[in-house]
C-alpha cells in the first residue's frame, strides 16, 4: 500500500471552489477544477476528507492517467498500473463505471470490459496465479471508474460509496428536494455564521436548517453513515474510530443558534421534524407549519435562505408567479436580513421585484438553475 497517493473530490458544477476552501480548511493543499479538486494524502486523509467534507460528492483514488486512442492503448495503460499497491488478493473490483466524452473509444461495455481484463492479468502475474484459474473475488469491494475525455483515459477507485450527500439523517425528503451537499454549499456560500439568525421560510424536509446546524455546531457530515473505504484490508479500522472520536470531540455544544423553519405544508413540517430528530438537533432547530407571507420578525441581521417551489413542485406558472411577487413583498421590510434564494425561473428578479446583487449559475442535479443573492443593510446589535 502506498504512503502517498492521488485524491479526487468530485463535485457539482459551480461548487469546485467551496469544495476546494474545505479541503484547505483541513489544512490540505489542492488544485481545483472543473468538476473536481485535486490533493494528495494518506489512508488518514481518506477518512478525514469523506467524514468531513459538506459539499463534495465523492472522494476517489486517481490510479494513473494516460493516453488511449485505442483499446490496445486502454488494456496496455490500464495493464501499466500499479493495481498491486490497492487491491488485495480475494477482493471483489468490479469496473463500475465508464464514461466516455468526446474520444475515439466510446463504447462504454467494451470500456469496462477490456479495463477489468487488464485488472485481472495484471493480478494473476503479481500474485503468480495462473492465467487460466479466475480470480477469486469474494472479499470486500474496490469499485473502479474508468473516464476518457479528448483520448486520455484517468482510472480511479471510488472510497466512499453512496454518495457524500446521504449523510444518513434523512427518514423522508417529499417531494423534489435539495441535496444535502448542494444546501450545505449555499449556507457556505452566504454570508451566515452561527452568531446570525437564520430562517427558511419553504423548508420542505429540513434540509437547509439541518445542515446549518450541522455547520454552526462543528458536526462532521459524515458521522452518522459508513463508507466502502472502511471494509478495505488496508485501512486499519483503529485509525478510523480515532478520527471519528476527533469528530465526535470536535462538536461544539456550547454554541446557542438560532435556525427556524417554516413551511405552508404542514405534511411536511412532520417529515421535517422527524429528520430533525434523527439528526439529534431538536432542541437546535426550530420548527412550524406557516405561510410565506406570514413571516415576520424583529430580528435583525439576520439570514434568509430558500428553495422555494418551482418546476414539477408546483402545478402551474401562475402560482409561481404568485409566489415569487409574495416573497418579494414578505422580504422587503427585512432591511437587515441578507435573502439567498435558489430557482430555476429565469424571471424571479422581475417577479420577486428585485434585481439581485449578485447571481451564481449552480446545477440541481441536472437542472440549471440560480442562486440569487440580496445582501442587508448591516447595523450594530445594541449591547
Amino acid at each position: 500500500m502506498k504512503n502517498e497517493l492521488k485524491l479526487v473530490a468530485t463535485a457539482a458544477a459551480g461548487l469546485e471552489s467551496v469544495v476546494g476552501r474545505e479541503i484547505r480548511n483541513l489544512g490540505i493543499d489542492c488544485q481545483v477544477e472543473n468538476g473536481r479538486v485535486l490533493f494528495s494524502g494518506d489512508t488518514k486523509t481518506i477518512i478525514e476528507t469523506n467524514l468531513w467534507l459538506r459539499s463534495a460528492d465523492r472522494i476517489k483514488i486517481m490510479v494513473g492517467e494516460f493516453p488511449a486512442k485505442t483499446f490496445e492503448d486502454l488494456f496496455q495503460g490500464v495493464f501499466a498500473l500499479d493495481w498491486e499497491n490497492y487491491i488485495p488478493l480475494g477482493c471483489r473490483f468490479p469496473v463500475a463505471k465508464a464514461k466516455c466524452v468526446k474520444s475515439k473509444l466510446h463504447n462504454e461495455p467494451s470500456v469496462q470490459a477490456i479495463s477489468k481484463k487488464a485488472i485481472v492479468k495484471k493480478l494473476q502475474q503479481h500474485f503468480h496465479r495462473p492465467e487460466h484459474v479466475p480470480l477469486v473475488e469474494n472479499g470486500p469491494e474496490f469499485k473502479i471508474e474508468i473516464a476518457i475525455l479528448k483520448d486520455k483515459a484517468r482510472v480511479m477507485i471510488d472510497t466512499t460509496g453512496s454518495s457524500l450527500f446521504k449523510r444518513g439523517y434523512r427518514t423522508d425528503k417529499g417531494g423534489a428536494p435539495i441535496k444535502e451537499n448542494m444546501a450545505a454549499a449555499i449556507i457556505e456560500l452566504s454570508n451566515w455564521f452561527p452568531d446570525k439568525p437564520f430562517i427558511d421560510p419553504t423548508c420542505g424536509s429540513g434540509t437547509f436548517c439541518i445542515e446549518a446546524a450541522m455547520i454552526g455546531k462543528n458536526i462532521a457530515p459524515g458521522l452518522k453513515r459508513n463508507f466502502d473505504f472502511e471494509a478495505w484490508p488496508w485501512v486499519d479500522s483503529e485509525l478510523i474510530q480515532a478520527v471519528r472520536n476527533e469528530a465526535l470531540a470536535a462538536i461544539d455544544e456550547s454554541v446557542e443558534l438560532d435556525i427556524s423553519g417554516y413551511d405552508i405544508d404542514g405534511r411536511m413540517i412532520a417529515i421535517a421534524q422527524k429528520n430533525v430528530q434523527e439528526a439529534g438537533l431538536e432542541d437546535v432547530i426550530k420548527l412550524k407549519q406557516m405561510r410565506l407571507q406570514d413571516l415576520k420578525t424583529s430580528k435583525i441581521n439576520g439570514v434568509i435562505i430558500s428553495n422555494p417551489p418551482y418546476g414539477e413542485r408546483l402545478l402551474d406558472d401562475k402560482a409561481v408567479d404568485i409566489l415569487y411577487n409574495e416573497m418579494g413583498q414578505t422580504f422587503a421590510p427585512l432591511k437587515t436580513w441578507s435573502k439567498f434564494i435558489l430557482t430555476s425561473d429565469e424571471q424571479f428578479e422581475t417577479k420577486y421585484g428585485q434585481v439581485a446583487d449578485k447571481k451564481r449559475k449552480l446545477y440541481n442535479g441536472t437542472l440549471k438553475v440560480d442562486l440569487y443573492q440580496y445582501y442587508g443593510q448591516r447595523v450594530k446589535r445594541s449591547q
